[in-house]
């Protein structure tokens, strides 16, 4: 068996920086043989699309677990469906166990539609400090992760967490996030329960800020970054159901995986 792969860095506009994913499009179902590559692979996530029947049926897996949501190797995905599986094509949804998610080529970037995050506010602000050493403004539970507002851009930039106490945290990882002077709101993401002790740029963690700083900022579009090693830009707008989450892309290699 032979399966095209693609490398791609997403939320980047060059090489080396956003967030890497790797895609896949083929009719392989096999769940033990996506994990086995995803954990070759070593990316945050593979994400496998399968064309059956008119429908582009996506999931993602990450070294160690298939997840629910991934915003980045969606972007990806688009990306590789734009530019070397159909050129004449600007728009794509893909089915996935989130429901429909669309991915728009605007010219200079793409754009996510993915469904808002529901939250509610719990106090989790001890157990978050102690996991990463900075206590939290307030702290909120929303349907896949926890998150926490922290009180400077510095602060984020300046966290070293303790990946042993984040496991034990409710939710699948923790989002961190503050104001920021050159941006509307800056993150940071570790997701330890998943294998990824700190995803570079995460659009699924973006359903949840989007809408957090929407209402905070009193600001239906802004700009965001995620300020990990590798970095990306995030251009944010929010809906009433929805948010959008732009970003670019780049190819960072192409290659065939052979299974025999």
């Amino acid at each position: 068996m032979k399966l095209d792969v693609y490398y791609i860095d997403a939320f980047a506009d060059n090489v080396f920086a956003g967030n890497p994913a790797a895609v896949i499009f083929s009719d392989l179902n096999d769940e033990v043989i996506m994990q086995k590559i995803a954990a070759e692979n070593n990316l945050s996530e593979t994400a496998f699309i399968n064309q059956k029947n008119g429908i582009n049926h996506i999931r993602w897996f990450s070294p160690t677990t298939e997840v629910n949501l991934c915003g980045h190797a969606t972007l990806a995905s688009g990306y590789v469906y734009f530019n070397f599986l159909n050129q004449n094509e600007n728009k794509i949804t893909f089915s996935s166990a989130s429901g429909d998610l669309v991915v728009q080529n605007k010219d200079t970037f793409l754009e996510l539609d993915f469904p808002k995050d529901k939250f509610t506010e719990v106090d989790y602000i001890s157990q978050v400090e102690d996991s990463i050493g900075i206590k939290p403004i307030k702290t909120y539970l929303g349907e896949i992760n926890l998150f926490a507002e922290i009180e400077s851009e510095d602060d984020i930039k300046n966290v070293k967490p303790d990946f042993d106490k984040l496991i034990n945290l409710d939710g699948q990882g923790l989002i961190i996030s503050s104001k920021s002077e050159q941006f509307d709101f800056v993150s940071r993401y570790f997701c330890p329960k998943y294998g990824i002790n700190e995803d570079p740029v995460t659009g699924s963690a973006h359903t949840t800020l989007i809408p957090y700083w929407a209402d905070k900022l009193n600001k239906s579009s802004m700009t965001a970054k995620q300020i990990s090693n590798r970095g990306g830009i995030l251009y944010c707008t929010n809906l009433d159901e929805r948010v959008l989450i732009g970003g670019k892309a780049v190819l960072y290699m192409k290659g065939v995986i052979e299974i025999t």
